[in-house]
Formats: structure tokens, C-alpha cells, sequence
């Protein structure tokens, strides 16, 4: 539920600045799994972020770039459950013009 809130915040700000901002959007994952299953993991990840801000009004045409990056960029450390939960995320690039 608070990733949807911050979701629907981020595509209500989207709607009215779309004309001057491209979007960028990066999944991740943990490193639990093998690479294969964790690329194809963090590109549904990617995916599902960028179909939500697209049903929540937000321009497919500012979405310049979805890709899944696997568990090749961690931030925290795999070896903790906390670590995991930190790494499995999507990160939203947003550059205004």
C-alpha cells in the first residue's frame, strides 16, 4: 500500500510537468536465485512500474527507458534479510528538460 501511495504521488506530480520530463525506469533484485531468473525478475519489476504509471494517466511517451538490471548493482548487503529487501527495488530516473 505505501509503494502504490508513492506511485500515485510521483504520476500525479508526472501528469502536469509530462511536456518537459523523461523518465528512466531500473529494477533490481537480491541476489537469492540464479542471474537468469533474477534479470528476468528486475525487468518485471521495471515493467510493472512503468504499466502502473501509465494507468495512473502518466504519458507512455515520457518513459524513455525500462530495463532490469538482475542483482548486478546491490546498495546494501545481500547477507542480511534487510540487505535483500534493499536491493530488491525499482528506481525511477526523472530528468527535466
Amino acid at each position: 500500500a505505501a509503494d502504490s501511495e508513492k506511485l500515485n504521488g510521483i504520476a500525479e506530480r508526472l501528469k502536469g510537468e509530462a511536456a518537459s520530463t523523461r523518465l528512466s525506469i531500473t529494477g533490481h533484485t537480491d541476489s537469492v536465485g540464479s542471474d537468469a531468473y533474477n534479470q528476468k525478475l528486475s525487468e518485471r519489476r521495471a515493467n510493472a512500474v512503468a504499466n502502473y504509471l501509465i494507468d495512473a494517466g502518466v504519458p507512455s511517451s515520457i518513459i524513455v527507458g525500462v530495463q532490469g538490471l538482475g542483482e548486478s548493482q546491490p546498495v546494501a548487503d545481500n547477507k542480511t534479510r534487510e540487505g535483500r529487501a534493499e536491493n530488491r527495488r525499482v528506481e525511477i530516473l526523472i530528468k527535466r528538460e
